[in-house]
Order: structure tokens, then sequence, then C-alpha cells
């Protein structure tokens, strides 16, 4: 029997098994976790699979971003269920630094770029062309004073 380098099998790609790494992915499982099985490719085997089928990538691309979402509602029933702070806040955190990398763009830190008429372009400064003289001559002034102290 010809055996891949995990010793198993080489395990046959198949809609079926797709399928199931996806599925297992969503409910929160590790790539890692799920080839463990005896029954499952090894996780180098899935890379190439994801490498090759683009079809697959879109799938597991869609399971990830569903794991994401998983782990969200997990950190809510471990808050509310926790019996030991520590150990709740420790599993809380690791969630959600997941969940922030699996999909950023809702679970991520939020950075407001935004300025405070919500343009986003920069604050304006002051337009020298609209002082008089004798305000552009005590700015000098000032800035000569300074240089010197």
């Amino acid at each position: 029997m010809n055996k891949n380098k995990g010793g198993r099998p080489p395990n046959p790609s198949t809609p079926q098994i797709k399928a199931r790494i996806c599925l297992e992915i969503a409910e929160g499982k590790s790539l890692r976790n799920i080839c463990l099985a005896d029954d499952m490719p090894a996780s180098e085997t899935v890379r190439v699979w994801l490498a090759l089928d683009a079809e697959f990538a879109v799938q597991y691309a869609r399971a990830r971003e569903e794991q994401a979402d998983y782990y969200a509602d997990e950190i809510i029933e471990i808050a509310d269920t926790a019996e030991d702070a520590n150990l709740a806040r420790l599993r809380i955190d690791a969630r959600k630094w997941k969940a922030s990398k699996l999909r950023p763009k809702k679970y991520g830190e939020k950075l407001d770029l935004t300025s405070e008429d919500g343009s986003m372009s920069p604050k304006p400064g002051i337009d020298a062309s609209k002082l008089s003289t004798e305000t552009l001559a005590e700015i000098m002034r000032a800035a000569d004073a300074s240089k010197r102290s």
C-alpha cells in the first residue's frame, strides 16, 4: 500500500471530504485537529488542495469567516457560564484574537481615521495671505525673539 509522509494511505480529494473539512472549520475546529482523524487527509494535503482547487479555496475561506462568528458566539457563552474568571478571561482573549485575525473587518481593532468633521481631511492651518501686515510683523518678531532666547 502506498503511504504518504504521515504514514497514512493517500486520501483522495472528494467533495465529501472537502465539505466535511469546511464544516468542521466553521464549527471551530482547527485544521490540525481535523486532520488528526484517521479518515482525514494530512494537513499538508489539504493545503495542496487549497492551492490547486479555487472552488475549495473559496469554500474554505468562507468556513474560516464562519469560524470567527463561532468564536464570537462562544465568547458570550464562556462569559455567561464561567466559574473561574481568570480562566474565562484567557479563553475569551484567545478567541477574540483568533476572530480578529480570521475576520478583521468585523472583529478587528477599529481605527478612527476621520477628522472631527468626518471628512478625513487634515485640519486647515493659518492662511497667511489673509493676515494683516501688522499681524505678520508681530508673528515674525515673536519668532525672532524665541530664536534669541
